[in-house]
């Protein structure tokens, strides 16, 4: 059976034919065999028992005649008659002769042979008889023909026909019993033949549905396996009892539920990773917008000390020109501004370290940019091995890939434009430092002498436009803080766009069912992690209004053609982030 079971279908189908085959040639040989039989009976009938028949009824005839003959010619009354009498008396023992060699040749049992040489001797008697008769009738002793005539040959020519007549008896009756015989091996010919043919017609049906169950029952398990697999249930398990076509077939879905199992498992651990790095760039986005918010009061604290230092430069210069009494009330304020010049280098410093920290900040997002599109090129690569079953997944993955290289290009942004800040607060440490070294001198002058009040001039207007370069500065740092609020707001939009594909396509490999998972597994666990991305947007709201403020406060001290193009190029910032 388990031979059978690892044959091609197409040797089970040739074995299944060639059965059916031999079967038919049995069957036909078989009757052959039978029709042979009563062929054999029939050509006995007709060439053996039948012939026979004819053969001594001709014999008996010939015996009839040769007695005709011998006494018409015993009593013929001439010679001419005589001759005539013994010519046909002659031809009649010649006809008897030849029906006798035809008969010889027919017989066919013992006792008939018997029968026949018994006819033999009285035949060749009788001949003897009528020779000498026909001797006599020539030389004229009619009266000796005629005794032999009466007495011995007619004695003979008797018990011949007796003997004839046992034979005819014998091919009649042997003839019946071929007839008889021909019919009962007819019949039961038929039977036998009808009786094969039943079991072959048996046996045919049977091999026929073992056949038959032995393909179909492996492709019925293949179907059914295959729609297991196409439901999304992988955790079934497939058995190979053969080596045939089916058994290759399902060692071929055995490897494709593997191999998809595999592709599964992997693609559900890759969603549930990038769901988490997603969360955690939320988190980061969430507290850069804190800093950002952090960072926009203390410009709005030195947007104001910047207001205040202003006004009392303004009110030192208008006072320089006075007299020498206001020299004392000068050192006074001059020593107030150098105060307040402090103040604003402490300030500045701390604004830089702040911007140094936002550096730093962006370094993580790009880094985390750099392994989210490491992830998702993996991703797409496993995607590509699964092939067309893959596809779809490829498809997302190549869609994470560039929201990665966008994270990481905006990221480079943020982190050139904080460059940017740095430098230019920078700079502005440099112009406070300038003015503090200035205040520095003027307090000098004003404890020297009053009469050098032109020089304290000059000063204070030096300071002026010194302020005046620090209010400018202030102002970009401003701008430059508000485009990072927006650049934080669009990364926190991009994580949660993130968040979402990833749990998309853990939505997509949840249908198939694994070892000892479930089909959601992938659903829950990306879910805990969906409330950070709208924290940080609801932080990002709520730090806009401060941050709009803190800008348009700082904008009123700005000249207007600064506040028009920097405006354009916030803009112009902001529609790229749009667009992304």
């Amino acid at each position: 059976m388990t031979f059978l079971k690892d044959l091609k279908i197409s040797a089970k189908l040739l074995i299944g034919f060639a059965f059916l085959l031999l079967l038919t040639s049995f069957i036909g040989l078989f009757a052959i065999y039978q029709l042979a039989q009563v062929n054999h009976s029939a050509t006995e009938l007709g060439t053996n028992w039948m012939p026979s028949v004819k053969v001594t009824m001709a014999i008996k005839e010939r015996l009839s005649r040769i007695r005709s003959q011998e006494a018409q010619m015993v009593f013929a009354e001439n010679p001419e008659e005589v001759e005539k009498y013994i010519k046909r008396t002659q031809e009649a023992v010649a006809g008897l002769k030849e029906n006798e060699a035809s008969y010889s040749i027919l017989i066919s049992e013992a006792q008939e042979r018997a029968l026949y040489a018994e006819y033999q001797q009285q035949s060749a008697a009788y001949l003897q008889l009528t020779e000498k008769m026909m001797a006599l009738v020539r030389a004229g002793n009619a009266a000796d023909a005629v005794a032999i005539l009466r007495g011995d040959s007619s004695h003979t020519n008797t018990k011949l026909r007796e003997l004839v007549d046992k034979l005819v008896t014998i091919n009649a009756e042997g003839g019946t019993k071929a007839y008889q015989d021909s019919i009962v091996l007819y019949e039961r010919s038929r039977l036998l033949i009808l009786l094969v043919l039943a079991l072959s017609i048996a046996l045919g049906l049977g091999l026929a549905v073992f056949i038959a169950r032995i393909v179909s029952l492996p492709l019925r398990y293949a179907v059914k396996v295959a729609q297991t697999v196409a439901a999304g249930d992988l955790t079934s398990q497939i058995d190979i009892h053969s080596r045939d076509e089916t058994g290759m077939l399902l060692q071929a879905l055995k490897e494709m539920n593997a191999s998809l199992m595999q592709v599964v498992s992997e693609v559900r651990q890759g969603s549930d990773e990038i769901t988490l790095a997603s969360s955690e760039i939320a988190h980061g986005n969430m507290d850069l917008s804190n800093r950002t918010e952090t960072q926009a009061g203390s410009l709005e604290e030195t947007a104001s000390s910047m207001e205040e230092i202003t006004s009392t430069m303004q009110h030192n210069a208008d006072n320089a020109r006075q007299a020498n009494q206001l020299s004392h009330s000068a050192s006074e304020v001059a020593q107030r501004g150098g105060a307040v010049v402090a103040q604003v280098v402490d300030t500045m410093g701390a604004i830089n370290a702040a911007s140094k920290k936002i550096v730093d900040i962006i370094g993580v997002i790009d880094g985390i940019a750099f392994q989210t599109n490491i992830l998702a090129l993996n991703a797409a690569v496993e995607a590509a091995r699964a092939g067309e079953q893959g596809r779809g997944f490829a498809v997302v993955a190549s869609e994470v890939r560039n929201l990665a290289q966008r994270s990481a290009s905006a990221a480079k942004e943020i982190k050139d434009l904080i460059n940017a800040s740095v430098d230019q607060v920078e700079q502005g440490t440099r112009l406070v430092d300038q003015a503090g070294n200035t205040m520095n001198e003027v307090v000098e002058s004003v404890r020297r002498v009053s009469d050098i009040i032109s020089e304290i001039t000059a000063a204070g207007l030096q300071q002026s436009a010194g302020i005046a370069q620090i209010n400018d500065a202030i102002t970009e740092i401003d701008t430059i803080t508000q485009q990072n609020a927006a650049l934080v707001e669009e990364a926190a939009a991009a994580a949660a766009s993130l968040q979402e594909q990833a749990l998309r396509l853990g939505g997509v490999v949840s249908v198939f069912k694994l070892d000892g998972q479930s089909g959601g597994s992938a659903t829950p666990r990306a879910a805990r992690k969906a409330a950070a991305p709208k924290a940080t947007s609801a932080n990002n709201a709520a730090a806009r209004p401060k941050l709009l403020a803190a800008q348009t406060r700082s904008v009123k001290a700005a000249e207007a053609g600064k506040k028009t193009t920097k405006a354009a190029q916030s803009a112009g910032k902001s529609d790229e982030w749009e667009e992304f």
